[in-house]
């Protein structure tokens, strides 16, 4: 016992601190990537709903292609072929090569791969708005902008809410997946301890209790945005 507090002591020898440095790293990633993917999810929703033929059928690709794809192989695809097409772009204008962060990289690999599922998610989530809103906001004479910043948005928050909940869950257990690229994150740095001391299943154990307290958090603040964003609404009963 004396000897696993010591390995995970926020001191030397103990590696405790890298430990939460590289949770530190994944929250931040994921944080960053969620947006992202939010941004992506929202554009695409509208554009599936109410875009062009052609763009309905480029964001129908995207979202095929990325849900079907394993995600493992989703960020060795969009990191490598990705910052070898900004070299490239770079070359091109003249420019040396450009050094990106692993931390803007991450978020860069992982908000493409969350943007398919938020697209989807936000598209089901605004036909579940009762069409008497929208068509009371049409009747109004409200341009489509402010329709989705007083009706559309607000309406579709609650029914997102359940499948965001479970897409950040992904986002923070996705970032994992970047240690095969060499981000320093929490499971990089999880088995660099491992390797070093040869405890491995001290240092996994405690990941995973790190993982298990990010996923109890986050469930207690979507659980109050939802509650938020139902303020008002009937409570079903059974």
């Amino acid at each position: 016992m004396e000897q696993t507090l010591e390995l995970l002591s926020l001191s030397p020898p103990g590696w405790g601190a890298n430990l939460l440095r590289g949770l530190a790293a994944s929250i931040q990633i994921a944080l960053g990537a969620f947006g992202f993917g939010l941004i992506i999810g929202f554009f695409g929703a509208m554009g599936k709903l109410y875009g062009s033929p052609w763009v309905r059928d480029l964001l129908e690709v995207y979202t095929t292609v990325v849900r079907a794809v394993p995600e493992l192989v989703l960020i060795l695809i969009l990191y490598y072929v990705g910052t070898d097409l900004i070299n490239q772009a770079a070359a091109a204008m003249g420019r040396g090569p450009v050094q990106i962060s692993g931390v803007a990289a991450g978020i860069w690999v992982l908000g493409i791969v969350q943007g398919a599922y938020s697209t989807e998610i936000l598209r089901g989530a605004i036909t579940a708005i009762p069409v008497g809103q929208i068509e009371a906001a049409r009747a109004y004479g409200m341009p489509r902008g402010l329709m989705a910043r007083r009706v559309t948005i607000p309406a579709m928050t609650a029914f997102a809410i359940p499948g965001l909940a479970n897409l950040w869950l992904i986002a923070t257990k996705d970032t994992a997946l970047l240690a095969v690229v060499g981000f320093s994150e929490l499971t990089l740095e999880t088995r660099q301890a491992a390797q070093s001391t040869r405890a491995y299943f001290t240092f996994f154990l405690a990941a995973g209790f790190l993982y298990l307290m990010v996923t109890l958090f986050s469930g207690v603040i979507f659980g109050r945005i939802e509650k938020w964003a139902r303020r008002g609404q009937p409570t079903h009963r059974s």
